[in-house]
């Protein structure tokens, strides 16, 4: 079962900026797409964005963070990668990567083998 590893997370003061990164280690990530997804306390797990095998489409962003993150992945490294710039509280929660086998719509129900998750806490 392809296991997941996020990394990255960690403690950032509100404007600042953060990098996750995702990788599977002994697979190789290139055979899926992948998303990240954000999950606040008590609320339901939502998109971020997602991108595809090639790394040539990724879906839009969720309105909250429009320009400011940034999606990518590297598949000589085998890694995705979420940048976040200029981030805010709102940002706090836990990030999720997941993979999927066929490009699918950014929801976590189209999503098959996930990470862990990294925290995220955006505070001054």
């Amino acid at each position: 079962q392809l296991r997941i590893v996020e990394s990255g997370g960690g403690l950032v003061q509100p404007g600042g900026s953060l990098r996750l990164s995702c990788t599977a280690p002994g697979f190789a990530l290139d055979d899926y797409a992948i998303g990240w997804f954000h999950q606040v306390s008590g609320k339901a797990r939502e998109g971020v964005s997602c991108i595809n095998k090639n790394g040539d489409i990724t879906t839009p962003f969720k309105d909250s963070v429009k320009g400011r993150f940034t999606l990518s992945r590297d598949n000589a490294k085998n890694t995705v990668y979420l940048e976040m710039n200029r981030v805010k509280s709102e940002d706090t929660g836990v990030y999720y990567c997941a993979a999927a086998r066929l490009w699918s719509p950014c929801l976590p129900s189209h999503y098959d083998d996930w990470g862990q998750g990294t925290q995220v806490t955006v505070s001054s």
